[in-house]
């Protein structure tokens, strides 16, 4: 009886014992499937940030005790490490615009016409002016404010002033009023001996909107340039920015938008024309503007021109298929000394090398 009941017990725990085992190995089976299904698969990108309260994973996947999260879905594809390139719209949406250009606040009409102004430090604010200004008068500031000319310039520095500071203002004009059989030649010229400033600016219709050896351009919408025929009945030259060489100050042109849609057959020039008029061009910056239209987007100087930097500027393709209508450069002098040419581009990225001067 005691060997019958020892017997049973014996053989209870052996059929316990194997149980157990049994157990333990399906456990052991699943647990390393799961491991190396959890290995094999990429982990899901998250749709949503996480928590920075609590750092909580994604619901969609599950921590094993070391920390480690598995994805318990299907991988999708892997997504480009780098953004892709920007299109010319976007290349050139990045320059001044009708939008972050002209006064800022409300505008008082004024009617006082042609002025001459002769007081200096004198702020002309908050003004709708249908006229022009000339500029007999040290460090004036022309800001936020809107000039509708009928005279051939919308603001003249006279020779022998300096400081005028032109900012946040539109200055456009009237095409068929003025001198000159409705030539409207200068939105802002600078016939003093030093630099100006002109800044945040909506600026169009004048033939040659920026006229100046020395000055600081910059932020500034000049387009919407009018053609007109001279009293000689020839059509005259239009540039968005020009210069006439001979300059002893710098001049600085710096991320503006210059469009000159003019027909070539219709006297366009250039967005950008440096010009040995009067005496060669020299120390000179045109850095990261956007340029279009003309018989050529710029015109470096030519043989005599040095110390011109052209740097990091898009050459739009909007009017010409070259972004001027013969070219996107000419008259670069590549062995100037100070010359240098760098970064200058198409607006679909496409580099721009430019022909020899000559």
């Amino acid at each position: 009886m005691r060997r019958d009941r020892t017997t049973r017990r014996i053989s209870g725990l052996l059929s316990g014992l194997t149980l157990l085992f049994a157990v333990a190995a399906c456990a052991s089976v699943e647990s390393g499937l799961a491991s190396r299904e959890g290995s094999s698969a990429a982990p899901e990108p998250s749709t949503a940030a996480a928590s920075p309260s609590t750092g909580s994973p994604s619901p969609s996947a599950s921590t094993s005790p070391s920390g480690t999260a598995h994805s318990t879905t299907r991988p999708r594809p892997t997504e480009p490490s780098s953004a892709p390139p920007k299109t010319s719209a976007a290349v050139e949406a990045g320059y001044p615009n009708a939008g972050n250009t002209g006064p800022r606040g409300f505008l008082k009409r004024d009617a006082s016409g042609n002025v001459s102004i002769r007081t200096d430090g004198a702020v002309i604010k908050g003004k709708d002016i249908v006229g022009s200004l000339d500029i007999y008068a040290d460090d004036v500031t022309i800001i936020d404010t809107k000039i509708t000319s009928t005279n051939w310039w919308g603001v003249n520095l006279r020779p022998g002033f300096k400081g005028l500071r032109v900012l946040h203002s539109t200055i456009t004009a009237i095409p068929g009023e003025g001198p000159d059989n409705g030539g409207v030649n200068y939105a802002v010229s600078n016939m003093g001996s030093s630099s100006i400033e002109v800044g945040w600016c909506d600026i169009s219709v004048f033939g040659n909107a920026l006229s100046m050896g020395q000055g600081y351009l910059h932020d500034n919408y000049v387009h919407g340039l009018i053609p007109f025929r001279n009293s000689g009945g020839e059509w005259q030259h239009t540039d968005a920015v020009i210069s006439g060489g001979g300059n002893s100050g710098k001049l600085i042109v710096r991320h503006n938008t210059l469009l000159n849609s003019v027909p070539v057959d219709k006297g366009a020039s250039a967005a950008i024309g440096l010009f040995a008029d009067t005496g060669h061009v020299s120390n000179t910056v045109i850095d990261d503007n956007l340029l279009a239209g003309g018989a050529y987007a710029l015109y470096g100087g030519g043989d005599g021109a040095t110390g011109i930097t052209v740097t990091d500027n898009v050459f739009s393709t909007r009017y010409h298929r070259y972004s001027g209508h013969y070219g996107a450069v000419t008259a670069w002098n590549a062995g100037g000394a100070g010359n240098v040419w760098s970064g200058n581009r198409f607006s679909d990225g496409t580099p721009i090398t430019p022909r020899k001067a000559g």
